[in-house]
């Protein structure tokens, strides 16, 4: 067997989702995270638009961004639906996490490049993301909870209509062990030779 490929399989097999709750505060150095965004610049991407960017916090850009997370929740929600404790989760959900990077999706001006081609693109961006933190032991988390996907987020980073947030990268460090990969549906049902 090839060593690359095993190198590689490796790495794609053995990644997991922490959830940032579940980080321990450890702070990865920003050069790591620059790797790691030098990684995502190389994802596939239709007519080179490149369609990917990246807002990166840490440290008290971190804690900010979460309280204004948090009060977007709660200034775009219906009073009858809101909660206090979603609040407060918000404004902690970067506690214990080392990095923020929230990905954007900007749509390349003028481009006949299908708008799913533009979200795949990002997406593959991301993913490699996350396989280049699990090659540094890093623990993440690619969240689209809280406000991610609300016109709220879109208009806080004033992106057309075009434009979308595509998630949350939560990044550092965890102390709990890794679970073991599961599968709901076997491969045998998701593949068709023709």
């Amino acid at each position: 067997m090839n060593p690359n490929f095993e190198t590689i399989a490796e790495v794609i097999r053995n990644r997991r989702t922490v959830k940032a709750t579940a980080m321990n505060g450890q702070i990865i150095p920003n050069e790591q995270v620059d790797q790691l965004l030098s990684l995502a610049d190389y994802a596939p991407t239709h007519g080179r638009t490149e369609p990917w960017r990246f807002v990166v916090y840490t440290g008290e850009a971190l804690q900010q961004f979460c309280n204004d997370h948090a009060q977007l929740y709660w200034d775009n929600t219906p009073e009858e639906t809101r909660s206090a404790q979603t609040v407060e989760n918000l404004k902690h959900q970067g506690d214990m996490v080392s990095h923020l990077v929230v990905t954007l999706m900007k749509r390349t001006p003028e481009t006949k490049i299908p708008l799913m081609e533009e979200y795949a693109a990002t997406s593959a961006a991301v993913q490699n993301i996350l396989l280049g933190a699990e090659a540094l032991g890093l623990a993440a988390i690619w969240s689209t909870g809280g406000m991610a996907l609300k016109p709220a987020m879109k208009a806080y980073y004033s992106l057309s209509e075009n434009d979308f947030v595509v998630g949350f990268l939560y990044l550092g460090f965890s102390d709990q062990p890794k679970k073991e990969a599961v599968r709901n549906i076997p491969l045998t049902e998701k593949v068709r030779w023709a």
